[in-house]
């Protein structure tokens, strides 16, 4: 389908999503209100998902008047095992979005019966291999909050004003749309209240074309994977562009991540499903990664990508086991305290698989501080795991102006060197951003895969060479900027000078002889 119909569905979801946004404006602020739509959205995505999978099934068998939205609760209980052993969850027929929707301008009790739901579908989930996986997703879509209302009828008016909009979206039949209706809603979300979160809003979510970067870096060469992780993953965006960029079925076995953030941890969850991984496709867990990571069993992972929190605090050597951890100890030094970045980089080290990359923003402080950080970088570059480092244009990131890195590493590289690449100039301004474009991405691949010196844009440079430079790693050390200062030519300058000169006093002679002139003959009429 043409590109300009793509455009189109996409630009109609947006005023959709624009169109709840101004009902509910005043009432819930910008960063929940996020949390309302999303939550919304995916409570109307797993009922449209279960409908279409149960009426698909009845249809093949010739059934093709079933549908399940019709059925009583009772007759639908009768497969509930079943439907939770194959997608996870099971909703009864009166739970359905649809049929809530049906009733939302007349149910007295709207926010009784959505909490009622809500938890309901999470306890479809106890005891099964899908718990985990379900547990807490509505924990953020708080029905009961006075920031829909100081009453309950003022709630329920914001929540059938909800329950209206996401119904009015036109996100049925993912088949049937060129975009990916419910990711695309998700993302347009996100990038619309990031940049009013400040610092909060930038921690967990990375620009989509940053995502691709780090995406298509890892994947160099590669048209499948075994698994991908992320550390500190977040919504979940850099992990779901594997499923994008490679196809979901070739990432074999799943989507791995860790997040600290509650709230996170569930939009993470949440987006997994709005982008049709099954619950038996991922492995989202919630905690702190690097005292307490959870995906011990699961590694080693083939690509790792991951955007971590910029120099937060951690337990560094204020835990004693930790430099006993061997994630870290084989570096002979812990991360400082007050910064954890390159904890994440060994972390990620550790797990990367013999065959693997990973692809990391990092600040560029950790790439030429000294004290633990130089020890950490002197081990990196002693054992031949940093295969290239790239500056990134600054103003990128929501809640940061920084000009950021990529720190790629890979434990099986084809030569002794780092390839140091500086992009800093690849992107296009966007009032007071930066971005990306494809162009930008596809230069900068191009430089990664060819792997040899280019004038003024990328250097391979000797592990030797940069030991001399005190283990420094940033870009500017080794690629030289070009100078966009005009060349002046002196001697031409000089000259033009003196013709100036001489030209300045030539009309000076000329003006005091007119003005002489001018004077003499007021002085004969007198």
């Amino acid at each position: 389908m043409p590109d300009n119909k793509k455009e189109q569905e996409r630009a109609e979801l947006h005023r959709a999503i624009w169109k709840i946004a101004d009902d509910l404006r005043g009432s819930v602020d910008g960063w929940d209100f996020k949390q309302y739509i999303l939550g919304m959205m995916f409570y109307r995505y797993i009922s449209e998902n279960l409908t279409g999978y149960l009426n698909a099934n009845e249809h093949a068998t010739g059934n093709t008047a079933f549908d399940y939205a019709r059925l009583a609760d009772k007759d639908a209980e009768f497969e509930r095992a079943e439907i939770v052993e194959t997608r996870g969850f099971f909703i009864l027929p009166s739970q359905l979005f649809e049929n809530i929707c049906k009733k939302a301008k007349t149910d007295a009790n709207l926010n009784e019966t959505l909490e009622a739901v809500f938890k309901a579908i999470e306890a479809s989930a106890q005891g099964t291999k899908s718990e985990e996986n379900f547990r807490g997703l509505f924990e953020d879509l708080d029905v009961n909050s006075n920031k829909l209302g100081a009453t309950v009828t003022r709630r329920n008016e914001r929540l059938v004003k909800l329950l209206d909009g996401v119904a009015e979206m036109k996100l049925a039949g993912l088949q049937d749309n060129t975009i990916d209706a419910f990711g695309d809603a998700y993302e347009f979300l996100m990038s619309m209240y990031a940049s009013n979160a400040g610092k909060s809003g930038g921690e967990f979510f990375t620009p989509q074309e940053v995502s691709e970067l780090l995406t298509r870096l890892a994947l160099a060469g590669k048209t499948e994977i075994n698994k991908v992780y992320d550390p500190a993953c977040g919504s979940g965006s850099l992990l779901l562009n594997f499923a994008k960029i490679l196809g979901k079925g070739n990432v074999r076995q799943g989507f791995f991540g860790q997040e600290i953030n509650i709230t996170t941890y569930n939009l993470c969850r949440i987006n997994m499903f709005l982008h049709d991984i099954e619950y038996t496709d991922f492995s989202i867990g919630h905690g702190d990664t690097l005292t307490d990571p959870l995906h011990w069993d699961d590694e080693p992972f083939e690509a790792i990508v991951s955007n971590p929190p910029y120099s937060i605090k951690w337990d560094g050597d204020g835990n004693p086991i930790l430099i006993n951890d061997p994630r870290f100890s084989p570096a002979g030094v812990l991360a400082p305290k007050s910064k954890a970045d390159m904890a994440f980089i060994m972390h990620s080290l550790s797990w990367l698989a013999t065959n693997g990359t990973a692809a990391i923003v990092c600040f560029p402080g950790i790439l030429y501080r000294g004290g633990a950080e130089q020890k950490i970088r002197r081990y990196l570059i002693d054992n031949n795991y940093v295969d290239c480092v790239i500056q990134l244009p600054d103003n990128l990131f929501f809640g940061t102006s920084i000009a950021t890195c990529i720190m790629v590493l890979k434990k099986s590289k084809r030569d002794n060197k780092v390839l140091f690449i500086d992009a800093s100039r690849e992107c296009i301004k966007i009032t007071n951003s930066n971005k990306l474009t494809a162009a930008n991405i596809s230069k900068v691949l191009d430089v990664f895969t060819k792997r040899e010196d280019a004038e003024y844009i990328a250097k391979l440079v000797s592990s030797g060479d940069i030991e001399a430079q005190g283990y420094t790693l940033s870009v500017s050390t080794y690629v030289e900027k070009e100078n966009t200062t005009e060349v002046v030519d002196i001697l031409k300058l000089n000259a033009e000078i003196e013709r100036i000169v001489t030209r300045s006093d030539a009309l000076r002679k000329d003006i005091t002889a007119i003005i002489q002139e001018i004077e003499g003959g007021a002085n004969n009429e007198k």
